[in-house]
């Protein structure tokens, strides 16, 4: 089965459901989860911001570690071996997905588990999707899971 199992982590209720259901998954397998959080940091450039303040970079980062706890204190209280890896969007061409791809080939992962807000229409247009971006990319299987709300 799996013995690597890579998680993108946000700390919405999606992710948190993915989590979740990641866990479930480590546990039958006896598999090391991996917990990634990436922050974009060249997002507020296209909210007519011409630099990002390092106040709010490193805002970015002190809620990334945050969450990240939370995410490895519930594997730990599952009896899951778990990593938390810190990723940052590179540059203007780079993206959240790209990101996750990097990852998921860097620490040699068998599963992916992404959450998916199941929009549709328009605001996936606008919004984009870094599920439906990942699985495009993905060298390994992805488990998406949606969200219930």
């Amino acid at each position: 089965m799996y013995e690597k199992i890579l998680m993108a982590f946000d700390g919405s209720e999606t992710s948190l459901q993915a989590l979740d259901e990641a866990l479930r998954l480590a546990q039958l397998a006896h598999a090391k989860l991996y917990v990634a959080h990436v922050i974009d940091v060249i997002a507020p450039l296209g909210m007519g911001l011409t630099y990002v303040p390092a106040d709010l970079v490193d805002a970015y980062r002190e809620e990334a570690k945050r969450l990240l706890d939370v995410a490895c204190a519930r594997a730990t209280a599952a009896g899951v071996a778990c990593e938390t890896l810190l990723l940052e969007v590179e540059g203007v061409t780079d993206s959240v997905a790209s990101c996750l791809i990097r990852c998921a080939v860097r620490v040699d992962a068998q599963l992916a588990v992404l959450g998916t807000h199941g929009r549709r229409g328009v605001s996936r247009a606008f919004l984009g999707s870094v599920a439906e971006a990942f699985v495009r990319e993905a060298d390994c299987p992805v488990l998406l899971v949606r969200g219930l709300y």
